[in-house]
């Protein structure tokens, strides 16, 4: 699970918002799968999740302020995606803090959080660049 230049939306702040959720995606899948018991892991999958809370929110903010900027016409339809997104991460938060940390609800937020990623970062943002780039922009 890897940033690629093809990922790119072409602005600065947003690209480099994606690399560094791509890098803790990572990185947390990679702890989770890890060789080691489960309550070494523990510490790494709390800071994960408490992460993922702050920094989706402070991105998609980002993310919604600049495509109001440049008028791109998908922002509602890009904020609806968002919202749900969000409220699915704040739901295993929630869940966890509730059942405790458990391995299975580990992995399947971080086989959620992976797809997401892909399929929003890969797809759906890409027609912001798109837009960006038939503006004759790069902000």
């Amino acid at each position: 699970m890897m940033w690629k230049e093809k990922y790119k939306v072409g602005a600065e702040l947003i690209d480099t918002q994606h690399k560094e959720l791509f890098a803790r995606v990572s990185k947390f899948i990679q702890a989770v799968q890890a060789p080691g018991t489960w309550e070494s892991k523990l510490e790494q999958v709390k800071e994960t999740m408490e992460f993922m809370q702050h920094y989706v929110v402070v991105h998609f903010h980002d993310e919604e302020v600049f495509q109001e900027e440049i008028g791109y016409p998908g922002l509602e339809k890009h904020r609806e995606i968002h919202s749900r997104f969000k409220k699915g991460v704040f739901d295993y938060a929630r869940r966890a803090e509730e059942e405790g940390y458990s391995e299975d609800l580990v992995q399947e937020f971080g086989g959620r959080l992976m797809a997401w990623l892909i399929n929003h970062v890969a797809a759906e943002d890409q027609k912001i660049g798109a837009f960006l780039r038939s503006q004759g922009g790069n902000k």
